[in-house]
């Protein structure tokens, strides 16, 4: 029994090591405000940085593997959205709400996704 002990500890363990690590990079965390309102595209995200696009895929995938964001192959697009039931993007939104950076990335966000529905009207 201390065996299954240790190996969930250890998972667990992991599993925060991991979340650690994807909010401590500020274009990640940027992502993870741009994500707030609606999924974006990888080239979409690219867009809004100054950084080659492989390099934002590389930040995706550490958020990916966290457990922050989540992707969907949508046609040809594939598709990344925030992972709204993480106890870690709860966490993480509740900071950005106080955080002078984030805010208006946020902001943008929310606006960026009222248009695109009132454009599908």
């Amino acid at each position: 029994m201390s065996d299954q002990s240790d190996t969930l500890n250890a998972a667990e363990t992991g599993g925060i090591q991991k979340v650690f690590e994807a909010l401590s990079s500020a274009p990640r965390r940027k992502i993870l405000a741009y994500l707030a309102h609606s999924s974006l595209t990888a080239g979409e995200i690219a867009d809004r940085f100054d950084m080659s696009k492989p390099s934002i895929s590389q930040h995706l995938n550490v958020l990916e593997g966290a457990g922050l964001v989540e992707k969907e192959k949508r046609g040809q697009y594939v598709h990344y959205s925030i992972v709204q039931e993480s106890l870690a993007n709860t966490l993480n939104s509740y900071v950005q709400e106080v955080c002078p950076v984030s805010r208006p990335l946020k902001k943008e966000s929310a606006t960026i996704a009222k248009t695109q529905d009132e454009n599908r009207d």
